[in-house]
Order: C-alpha cells, then structure tokens, then sequence
C-alpha cells in the first residue's frame, strides 16, 4: 500500500508565519527570504493539501477558512518544536523569554520594533506568542505578557504602559460620505464593533457629542485585526487603537473619521512572572519594553 505524502515542516512554517500576518512580504522579512519565495513555499502547500489557504482575489491577503483551521491547529505544534529545538542548538543561547502579547498589539506594534532589542542582545533568546484578546489574565506558560486590565493582577511584577484608545477610523472613501449636521450623523454611517468592547460606539459619541444614526448596520467581529481590516475595505467605520494603529494610518489604507477619541477604562500593562522579575535577562527586556511603548501619545 503506498504510504501518504508527508507534508513540508519547512512549509508549514512558513504558513504559520505568513498567516499570523496575512503578508507575504512581512513574512519574508521575519523569515529572511523573499516574498516571491514565501508565495511559492504557500503555493507548495496547497499544491500537497489540494486546498486553497490564501485569498487572493482582493487587494489584502487574506485566509480562506480552510486556512483559519490549519492555522489554529498548526502554530501551537511549530511553537512547541522551536522551543525544543532552541534546548539543543548549538552555542547555546544564555536564556530564553517567553512573552505573551495581544495579536493587534503584537503584529501592529510589538513585534515590528522587537528587532531593535534582538540586536542589542543577541544572546537572549525571544518567543512571542499571541492570544485571546478578551482575556484579563497573565498566561501560566508566559514569563512576560502585554494585555489589557482593569487593574494589574495581584501579587505580580507590573508596568503600565498605556490606557486603551480608541479612534473612529475608515477608509478615505467611507470618509467622504459622512455628513454631519447640528452634532448628528445624517450619512449613512455602517458600524463595526469588537466584541470585546460592544458598548464602545455609544460611549465614544457620548464623549464627543456626536448622535450616530438610528438602527445603523451593525457588523460584529472577534480580533480587532479583522475589525480593521473591515474598515479599511470600506465595510463601515471602526474603533481602532491608538498608537497600535498608526502604522495604518500612515500607509493611508485607514484614516481617522474624527478627531475625539474613547479612552476605555482598561490599560495595557506589562506583566512578569514573580519567580523571574530578578533574571537579568527579563530585567532587560522589561525596561526596553517600559522605555519604548510606556505612556506612548
């Protein structure tokens, strides 16, 4: 009986970097080699799979739901084999991190400036792994993580960076059709709400005197990834984070609809393991994390 083809490692890999992103070229820039060649490592994939991953079709890579799936079973199984074979490489990295960070945190802020630290200290290893972005609590196999609290758990080492921010944002086209008369919304004026923060729209009008339209389409998602990824395909206007979001609204994809902003009533804290707040290696990368994104405007 012919035994069934083996999948790629090297593939699926590539795939779980490539999905996290929903980039090829940000993939490749992780991974050190182009994005034709992370394309054709993907392309191999669903060559081996007989299915598609990857959207092609629009103007933003995106994953097909076949895609999700492999991607929510597959890079929990890659992560646990780096951390294996970080044990036994050769000249030995001095001391190895977890950190735990939101996704839109760690993609759109984190994780694009974490070069500037590898740099400075090559011989400290980095694992960032990303999850829930509703859940207030520090994740047991994590010894840093960046999340959002109310307050900061108890009886753990903490830093505060910020308080969350959020700033109505959309495509410049949606930006367009907004008409605005006597601290009203007259404009069709479509929605899009995290389902972390379902009370967020009402509470941002309140704050900036601004009466959204009545019984207004209302579309409702789980990552605030995908919630701004709707708004910059022009699905609706969104609440989107700030800093973490500048970088969208530079590359002028998203723009900010108006100038108030929401400031919720939970911050991004820091958070380090008890049994390692001492390690000097920890010690370093909590203070080049508080020295870089604390009290950020």
């Amino acid at each position: 009986m012919p035994s069934k083809p083996k999948l790629s490692l090297r593939g699926l890999r590539t795939f779980c970097v490539a999905a996290r992103y929903e980039s090829f070229r940000t993939a490749g820039e992780e991974l050190f080699i182009t994005a034709s060649a992370v394309s054709h490592q993907i392309k191999s994939l669903e060559e081996e799979l007989g299915e598609q991953l990857f959207d092609r079709n629009s103007r933003e890579l995106s994953l097909t739901a076949t895609g999700q799936a492999l991607y929510a079973d597959v890079s929990p199984l890659i992560e646990q084999l780096n951390a294996v074979a970080a044990k036994y490489k050769k000249g030995a990295i001095k001391s190895s991190i977890r950190i735990s960070v939101q996704p839109f945190f760690a993609s759109e802020y984190f994780v694009p400036r974490l070069s500037e630290f590898t740099a400075m200290h090559p011989d400290i290893d980095i694992q960032v792994g990303t999850s829930d972005e509703s859940s207030e609590k520090h994740p047991s196999d994590a010894d840093l993580s960046i999340r959002l609290f109310r307050a900061p758990p108890a009886n753990m080492p903490s830093n505060l960076l910020f308080p969350l921010r959020l700033a109505p944002a959309g495509s410049p086209e949606f930006k367009k059709s907004i008409k605005v008369k006597d601290g009203k919304i007259v404009s069709d004026f479509p929605i899009i709400v995290h389902e972390t923060h379902p009370k967020a729209w009402k509470r941002w009008a309140k704050a900036a005197r601004i009466e959204l339209p009545e019984n207004g389409k209302v579309t409702r998602l789980d990552s605030m990834i995908a919630v701004v990824r709707a708004a910059q395909r022009g699905i609706g206007a969104a609440l989107v984070p700030v800093p973490i979001g500048e970088l969208w609204f530079k590359e002028g994809s998203v723009v900010r609809l108006f100038k108030d902003e929401y400031v919720a009533d939970v911050s991004y804290y820091l958070v380090c393991t008890e049994d390692r707040a001492e390690d000097e290696s920890v010690s370093l990368l909590r203070d080049w994390i508080v020295q870089n994104f604390a009290d950020s405007k």
